[in-house]
């Protein structure tokens, strides 16, 4: 079963940056449209930012411009570098794949890990 394991959430002030890892073992992974989603209390989860295999990119209009999504496929790890925090960032945040025909086949989202907490407050 495929997991992805987030890390590197934590407490930041306004204006502050974090940086989200998420990795896999999925031999798969190079080839997923990779998202990072969010969830913030009493809220539905959102997707804020994801990438393609070949480097695409695109962002959630919340976040467009202080928040830069990557990726490294020898080493299946997505990445979210968000600058600029605001205390509206304050979220679990998840990574997972798109729903999607890969390798031919098509596959769901993954069962969702259990994210990072990301708080931004004075």
């Amino acid at each position: 079963q495929v997991q992805f394991v987030e890390s590197g959430g934590g407490l930041a002030q306004p204006g502050g940056s974090l940086r989200l890892s998420c990795t896999t073992s999925d031999s798969l992974f190079s080839q997923y449209v990779m998202g990072w989603y969010r969830q913030a209390p009493g809220k539905k989860r959102e997707l804020v930012a994801r990438i393609y295999g070949y480097g695409g990119k695109s962002y959630g209009d919340s976040v467009k411009g202080r928040f830069t999504i990557s990726r490294d496929n020898a080493s299946n790890t997505v990445s979210l570098q968000m600058n600029n925090l605001r205390p509206e960032d304050t979220a679990i945040y998840y990574c997972n794949r798109l729903p999607g025909y890969y390798s031919g086949n098509y596959y769901e989202f993954a069962s969702w890990g259990r994210g990072t907490q990301v708080t931004v407050s004075s």
